[in-house]
């Protein structure tokens, strides 16, 4: 079983699928007219990512916000892992994901810090064996992070330490076993933070 992040414990994690036209096409999905929202229970956070010769596990690095307040607090990385294979059996019946975005280790996070510039401004990068496979931010989403906060709040209450991942943009792909991840995010130019994992 994965190792918990000691620092966080939300009661919840609220997450948004298909914030990122360029990721819907990728994955040949339809545009939604909402946002899409799923959870993961705290028990899915790690603080590493883990190889799993059984399971294709795909990586999907996510801007994420801590609550506090009822507002968007601080700001970290995330990577929201998926098995893609099992996601796309339970999609094609019309099941719910669970099997396939809540299992234990699926929602690996740097830390958060709190940022004093606007939402919009936010970024993020991600490097896989100092490669850039993934970046964006706010101005490639469908739904911004406040627009995410107001639709979660009209039927779920939020209480302080939840967090909110708010999407991944194009460039999802399998994780494999010694990978090297840096998750990078960003306002404007200036680096908020940076993480470092090896795929276990």
């Amino acid at each position: 079983m994965s190792p918990i992040h000691q620092a966080l414990k939300p009661s919840k994690i609220l997450c948004v699928a298909r914030n990122y036209v360029e990721h819907i096409k990728e994955l040949d999905n339809e545009v939604p007219t909402q946002p899409a929202i799923f959870m993961k229970p705290s028990s899915a956070i790690a603080d590493e990512i883990y190889f799993n010769a059984l399971d294709s596990i795909h990586y999907e690095s996510e801007l994420c916000f801590i609550i506090k307040d009822s507002k968007l607090s601080e700001v970290g990385f995330g990577l929201d892992l998926t098995k893609r294979e099992i996601q796309s059996q339970l999609k094609a019946k019309g099941l719910p994901w669970e099997r396939a975005k809540a299992f234990d280790g699926s929602a690996v996070f740097s830390t958060f810090v709190a940022f004093t510039g606007e939402v919009k401004d936010l970024r993020l990068e991600l490097f896989i064996n100092d490669e850039l496979v993934q970046q964006g931010g706010c101005e490639l989403m469908l739904y911004q992070p406040e627009e995410i906060l107001s639709e979660i709040q009209s039927f779920c209450t939020l209480v302080d330490g939840d967090i909110i991942m708010t999407g991944t943009p194009k460039g999802v792909g399998e994780i494999h076993k010694n990978d090297k991840f840096v998750g990078k995010i960003f306002s404007k130019q200036d680096l908020l933070v940076e993480k470092l994992w090896i795929v276990k």
